[in-house]
């Protein structure tokens, strides 16, 4: 049971991570930027970069850290949600959605890959 959480919370922390930095400039370049032509607020997904190798790697380090990191764009998502308008609102609860998906995986993996969990 527990391997298949890992492998489960695992995938679905790389998939929501990878998607969380497309939506962040996919969003602010070309969907409903701030501006028209783009405004330089695409920035926001460099962090997300910070622990995707780590992410893609298993390392349960960085999934204990980009849990935390991840609410930043929780916070984000939620605050545009409720004060945007039209494609942006959505694309505000897609985040929302996301962060939410990274989050709960993180605290699984982390979890379960704590000293409590492993086979003696």
């Amino acid at each position: 049971m527990i391997p298949r959480i890992l492998s489960v919370s695992r995938s679905a922390a790389s998939i929501s991570l990878l998607g969380l930095i497309v939506l962040c400039l996919g969003w602010e370049i070309f969907w409903a930027p701030l501006r028209a032509g783009g405004s330089l607020l695409f920035l926001k997904a460099l962090p997300l970069l910070l622990p995707l190798f780590g992410i893609l790697r298993g390392k349960r380090y960085t999934y204990q850290w980009s849990g935390m990191l991840i609410l930043f764009y929780f916070t984000e998502g939620a605050v545009r949600a409720w004060s945007e308008t039209g494609v942006a609102r959505w694309l505000a609860v897609v985040e929302v959605i996301l962060s939410l998906i990274f989050f709960a995986s993180v605290i699984a993996y982390s979890k379960y890959t704590g000293r409590s969990y492993q086979p003696a």
